[in-house]
């Protein structure tokens, strides 16, 4: 019962991560430098690991050095270059439509791995959600670039992959979230170093401006954000814990709105709207909100199998 009364608070707070992902966009136009995404994905992820690993103060141990680079390099290492990759290459919002499929991914990833098999009520949850994403993000444009949509969907694939290992996991004995979070975000900031000095060079010069935006990249947008979203995949559930995702494109199109004056129109207010409604509606459990067993295969943090996702950022939301 005390779980049930709870569950409100802390798909809220879990809510907290894709809305704060929704605000980078505004953040890397407005404060950071310009062409250094990889740069920033390093900024991003390695500070926030390693300032979670500090309070955690805890290690992998045996399969787990592995395990945390899986999933870091799949969460964080692949996904971070990926995505932006294809926000550079799709015109528009086509990375976050792309990106809005990751329900679908998950579901799928969810029956192979987990022997969670789909409902049609989570089918059409998706499909509506993609729906209204691509209402709000999508703008007429010319052909599209094979090479950014192949990155988006490898982007998406990555993410989704990541958060059904996750689950299927689980977390070592006396490990939190808060430690498994770390692990993550330093390995995947590890691996992108490399790539960011081959591809982009030397660091850039940073204004104070900069630094001021890369300091709310790590600490707000990256460390308290993936926590809370790790955190809640754990307790919620993968798959309902990405229908969370289209806040953060709907949160972008919103600050554009309120603070860059971006026009809506209503064509947008009504993706809005659908796309909120799906997220919603993928919160609710079957059977008029009765929470759901777990499915065969897919378990509890207390059972050792549970955690995370991210489908995310997937939205222009990172595009510089």
């Amino acid at each position: 019962m005390a779980a049930n009364a709870n569950r409100p608070a802390l798909i809220a707070l879990t809510a907290l991560a894709p809305i704060s992902w929704g605000s980078t966009y505004a953040v890397t136009t407005e404060f950071l430098p310009a062409d250094r995404p990889l740069f920033t994905g390093v900024m991003r992820a390695l500070p926030a690991g390693l300032l979670l690993l500090a309070p955690a103060r805890v290690l992998p141990r045996g399969a787990w050095w592995g395990k945390a680079a899986v999933l870091g390099a799949l969460n964080i290492g692949a996904f971070f270059p990926l995505l932006f990759l294809s926000a550079y290459r799709l015109p528009g919002g086509m990375a976050a439509v792309v990106g809005s499929v990751g329900p679908l991914f998950v579901a799928g990833l969810a029956a192979l791995l987990l022997g969670d098999r789909p409902t049609l009520r989570t089918l059409l949850t998706g499909i509506a959600a993609a729906l209204g994403v691509s209402l709000v993000v999508l703008k007429a444009a010319g052909a599209l670039d094979a090479v950014g949509v192949l990155a988006a969907l490898a982007a998406t694939a990555s993410m989704s992959t990541g958060t059904v290992l996750a689950k299927r996991w689980g977390r070592p004995d006396g490990v939190g979230p808060l430690a498994l979070t770390a692990w993550q975000l330093t390995a995947g900031g590890l691996l992108i170093v490399p790539v960011a000095l081959l591809v982009e060079g030397a660091p850039p010069a940073l204004d104070g401006r900069a630094v001021g935006g890369y300091v709310y990249l790590a600490l707000a947008n990256t460390a308290v954000a993936y926590w809370l979203w790790f955190r809640g995949i754990g307790r919620l559930g993968a798959i309902q814990v990405t229908f969370l995702g289209p806040l953060s494109p709907l949160t972008a199109a919103v600050i554009g709105w309120a603070a860059l004056g971006q026009a809506l129109t209503p064509v947008q207010v009504a993706g809005m709207v659908l796309a909120f409604g799906a997220t919603v509606f993928g919160q609710i459990g079957p059977r008029g909100g009765r929470p759901s067993a777990p499915a065969a295969g897919s378990f509890s943090f207390s059972e050792r199998n549970g955690r995370k996702d991210s489908m995310d950022v997937t939205v222009p939301a990172l595009r510089r």
